[in-house]
């Protein structure tokens, strides 16, 4: 069978949906895997950049932090 990932947006969607699938007997299970803001928005960000060509390609450490 297929899974499902939901993202409700508050506490009283999480309530609705966890009674919903107790009523159902629905197997779920429950993690609290949020990500800071700030690391959605860069990916974000890097997913647009790619999108549009902008990342280049990475030769090593020495010309990520351009060492010659």
């Amino acid at each position: 069978m297929e899974a499902l990932i939901v993202y409700p947006e508050n506490k009283e969607q999480l309530t609705a949906l966890i009674t919903v699938m107790k009523a159902m007997k629905i197997t779920f299970e429950q993690k609290s895997e949020v990500f800071p803001d700030h690391v959605v928005k860069g990916i974000k960000e890097s997913l647009k950049q790619a999108d549009e060509g902008q990342l280049s390609p990475y030769k090593g450490i020495k010309d990520m932090l351009n060492i010659a």
